[in-house]
């Protein structure tokens, strides 16, 4: 079965283009990929620079230009407008530094602190460039905007200089967990279109997608993730369901054709993220790529690419817009890479899939009242750049430590294994390649040039089970005590783990009773920091419940202990809690064979790959003579292209340069700490630079506070050493 896309009546003709291949832009269009003034580079997401200074041939020379060190460096893709850079600094304050020089110029402290997740800042300038903005977001629902040039807040927009966005996200605001976004919105004409990250959990905001006017701060309009009635897919839900529900958020990145007036929204699954048995259907626009009228938010086409989402397969990659040879026509395209490994390709402007997809049958859900959606979309070009199949035998990783070999693969023979789309259950089950991808956030690239595409990879099977929570009263006498912990577990334990240390990249809260103040604790349940959105449907009295029990855990009852009504939200008599964790030995090597992480190129000209490469490495095994296996933690970064026929990328503890033509490793540098956020590629007085922030004290899953106690978190610029006339 061939599917075919949804497509609302177009207005636009169809031009033929002449047949031409693909070839270097001309000195207009290529004038957008000079400077890296938006989140990757410019509207359409390439995260490429048309400077060709630094080359194969040179690249080997390049050294320290500057370094600027800060407490609080982000996942930060830097801005540079003319000869200025804008980044995050301490507390998310939003810092201009010399681009040539890195020598602060200002730096602008808000009221809220903003998240270390941050990725990007949106600059905005007027036609005459009188007015210059910044926008970021800070705290967990406020966008700011600062005078580009001073730093100085500009009161006129929204209420002295910041709007809420949780404005268009629902009637009652304050039942808003979080309405922030850790991935900057996009600039069309004197709009910033935004997406947001509003968790994950049972109680959460739906993920609509809201324009601003950059003057004025009003709202201009809102696309409705979860359709009202009346509205295009309202009955791909239950009756009434996706008026209350949340998630289907865009939280990686959105991207612009300026010339169509399109943006393209990756969306997220539907609340919750591995269960949805109040959410029977294929749950419209969750999982789906949407076209947008940018002026108006009016939906132009869109593409569901996993029907009912039980495994949190949010689409977190930017789509990317190429212009390929297909079938003997230049053909304008919008490329998505997604976490279950495979890129979907379709027409720009109507919405054809470039090459088939097909509808397959997937596994049933084995939950009682559950409704797996019995098939799922699958492209039959590209290929996937990472393995969607498991076979123990061929498919175990031979560096496993001998003393777990026969345990772990013990586990996983027992676990439920049926393809990708194996539903979540009771017992485990295994996922292929991981709910963290395939690709996740800043993972893509392209060269306009000719058509190639390039994706960095995760391949890190996990485990997934579903935990039961059974509603009913929990009798007299209950202490909070017990009442903290069944509260922890509906609201807490998805992301900070059963054990309470941390699962999928989440803080760990043990002890944190100790290192928090009463009052700080309450700001951060009410607000949220960071990541972790704010809980503010929960009562005064159940946040001092959470509070006792994390403060001293083993005074609560270890079994299962019911919930109230009150004290989660219910549509049906049980309710599950997700746990899920990488499959991993006792030295942090994954029970799949490498490479773990790899940079993928494809000729999207033809839907074909063209080479495949490991990306970083593992200390031990490099110490035992194996070198091909690519890092075995999660990369925090991504790749940005050039002209000179590079890809830059950070790893755990360098900054990389690869071979466009064939993937080889041409050049490193260390770097003091890992990589966060992809490389910018800019041009200041004739030299080109590459900056990366360099700011995770992370590297192999360990702490580097003990080896690392000096390193403070920074950036650091790259270029070519001057030359003598």
């Amino acid at each position: 079965m061939v599917l075919s896309v949804h497509i609302r009546p177009f207005l636009f003709a169809l031009i033929l283009l002449p047949i031409a291949s693909c070839s270097t832009p001309s000195a207009e269009e290529d004038q957008k990929f000079m400077q890296w003034t938006r989140y990757e580079a410019e509207p359409g997401a390439s995260s490429f620079s048309a400077l060709d200074q630094i080359t194969r041939s040179n690249v080997d020379q390049l050294e320290v230009a500057w370094i600027y060190e800060t407490p609080g460096a982000a996942r930060m893709n830097p801005v540079i407008i003319d000869t200025v850079m804008y980044v995050y600094g301490d507390d998310g304050a939003v810092v201009a530094l010399h681009a040539a020089t890195g020598e602060e110029i200002w730096s602008h402290r808000n009221e809220y602190p903003a998240s270390s997740r941050l990725r990007g800042i949106v600059y905005w300038e007027s036609d005459d460039r009188s007015d210059r903005r910044l926008f970021h977001t800070s705290g967990s629902y406020w966008l700011v905007a600062v005078d580009a040039v001073s730093g100085s807040p500009i009161p006129s927009f929204g209420e002295d200089g910041k709007v809420d966005l949780r404005q268009g996200m629902g009637d009652d605001l304050n039942q808003v967990t979080r309405a922030t976004s850790s991935t900057p919105g996009v600039i069309f004409d004197d709009l910033l279109i935004v997406g947001s990250s509003p968790g994950e959990g049972y109680i959460a905001s739906p993920g609509h997608i809201r324009a601003f006017n950059v003057v004025t701060g009003e709202l201009e309009w809102v696309f409705h993730t979860l359709p009202k009635p009346g509205e295009y897919g309202y009955d791909t839900w239950p009756e009434g369901r996706s008026e209350i529900g949340g998630g289907a958020n865009a939280w990686g990145g959105l991207s612009v054709d300026d010339e169509r007036g399109i943006v393209y929204v990756p969306l997220g699954s539907a609340n919750y993220d591995f269960y949805g048995i109040d959410r029977h259907g294929e749950n419209l626009f969750a999982s789906s790529l949407v076209a947008l009228d940018a002026r108006t938010g009016e939906r132009i086409w869109h593409f569901q690419t996993i029907h009912h989402d039980l495994w949190d397969y949010d689409l977190s990659a930017t789509p990317v817009l190429m212009t390929i040879i297909h079938e003997g026509q230049e053909v304008d395209i919008v490329t998505l890479a997604t976490k279950m490994g495979m890129i979907f390709t379709f027409n720009r402007e109507t919405g054809e899939p470039i090459w088939p997809i097909e509808e397959r049958p997937v596994p049933p859900s084995e939950i009682p009242g559950e409704e797996a959606w019995p098939t799922q979309p699958f492209p039959t070009k590209p290929a996937p750049f990472v393995p969607i199949d498991f076979d123990i035998e061929n498919d175990l990783n031979p560096h496993l430590n001998e003393a777990d070999r026969d345990s772990l693969v013990e586990m996983v023979e027992a676990m439920r294994w049926e393809g990708i789309y194996t539903p979540p259950s009771t017992d485990k089950v295994l996922q292929v390649p991981g709910n963290r991808g395939g690709a996740n956030w800043g993972s893509t690239a392209a060269d306009p040039r000719n058509g190639t595409f390039f994706v960095l990879s995760y391949n890190m099977p996990s485990v997934i089970e579903l935990v039961p929570i059974v509603a009913g009263e929990t009798g007299t006498g209950t202490s909070p005590y017990d009442r903290g912990q069944n509260l922890y577990r509906a609201q807490c334990q998805l992301c900070h783990g059963a054990d309470r240390r941390g699962a999928g990249g989440a803080l760990s809260l043990v002890g944190v009773t100790d290192r928090l103040a009463r009052n700080e604790y309450e700001e951060v349940v009410r607000n949220g920091r960071g990541q972790m959105p704010g809980f503010r449907t929960l009562s005064e009295e159940q946040s001092q419940w959470i509070y006792m029990f994390l403060s001293n855990p083993d005074r609560a009852l270890v079994p299962d202990q019911p919930l109230t009504s009150e004290e989660v939200p219910q549509t049906s008599d049980i309710l599950y809690q997700s746990a899920w964790r990488h499959i991993l030995d006792s030295k942090g090597l994954p029970i799949i064979k490498p490479p773990w992480f790899r940079l993928t190129a494809y000729d999207m000209n033809k839907g074909e790959l063209i080479w495949q490469v490991p990306v970083g490495y593992t200390p031990h095994l490099v110490e035992q003579g194996f070198t091909d296996t690519g890092s075995s933690v999660f990369l925090k970064g991504g790749p940005a292209a050039t002209a000179g026929d590079l890809i830059f990328m950070s790893t755990e503890d360098a900054i990389r340069a690869y071979d466009m033509e064939n993937g080889a490793e041409l050049w490193s540098h260390d770097l003091p700490s890992m990589g966060r956020g992809k490389p910018s590629v800019y041009e200041v007085d004739g030299r080109q630079f590459v900056v990366v922030s360099a700011s995770d004290i992370q590297r192999w899953g360990q702490s580097l506070q003990a080896d690392f106690e000096n390193t403070t978190p920074q950036y650091m610029a790259f270029t070519l050493p001057v030359t003598e006339p």
